[in-house]
């Protein structure tokens, strides 16, 4: 596959940290030539919790999000045209999205204050309810236009842990145009829509456990 010819890296906008340096990218000849100066994107996805979110007393396990092997990658996709996904040159994430997914809904569900235990499935948490998450997409999409924008769709699922039954279902997507092509711009879009993501999800999983609790009988 012959890398998007698209321009080289601009300074990211505000808010998107990065890192220039030297890399070997081992096997993958699609961000350029061995030795050639890559760009690390480190989307914060600051997100911020909506005082009217539940305040529950159950615990939550988050599972590390799920994704197609593309996807689950530090390269950053691009679909110039229907039917065609590429990657950037000279650019990668500083995490795969499954990973950056997973940070972002943790930290805004802790700093909510709405929910006292919630913690990755890794931990051992003993929780109610797990999250699981599957990232359909994540790329810069023109979608006929001459600017890309940021597309992330994730499906959420909220379990059960003791009948392992679905308490929840949905899917989001948010759609954060690029102000221009070049990849400090598209990766300040991704750093938006993964913010607003996050934050959706988290309240969506406040609510739809809170739901399921107080349908259940006390013990």
């Amino acid at each position: 596959m012959t890398p998007v010819p698209f321009p080289t890296p601009a300074a990211p906008a505000r808010r998107l940290a990065f890192l220039v340096l030297a890399a070997t990218l081992a096997g993958c000849s699609l961000v350029g030539k061995p030795g050639d100066p890559v760009t690390i994107y480190a989307p914060e996805a600051a997100a911020t919790p909506d005082p009217s979110w539940p305040r529950v007393d159950w615990q939550l396990a988050i599972a590390r999000p799920s994704a197609p092997r593309l996807l689950d990658s530090p390269r950053i996709g691009v679909r110039p045209v229907p039917g065609e996904l590429q990657v950037y040159k000279g650019a990668v994430w500083v995490q795969p999205p499954t990973d950056m997914l997973e940070a972002t809904v943790l930290r805004v569900l802790e700093d909510s204050g709405k929910i006292d235990a919630v913690g990755r499935v890794a931990t051992g948490l003993r929780a109610n309810y797990r999250l699981a998450l599957d990232i359909r997409r994540f790329e810069a999409d023109y979608r006929g236009g001459d600017r890309p924008a940021a597309v992330i769709e994730v499906v959420a699922k909220l379990m059960h842990n003791t009948d392992q039954r679905v308490v929840a279902s949905q899917t989001f997507t948010q759609v954060q145009p690029s102000p221009a092509t070049d990849i400090g711009s598209v990766a300040a879009a991704f750093d938006q829509a993964l913010a607003k993501v996050g934050r959706q999800v988290a309240g969506w999983t406040l609510a739809a456990g809170q739901a399921d609790a107080a349908s259940r009988p006390a013990p």
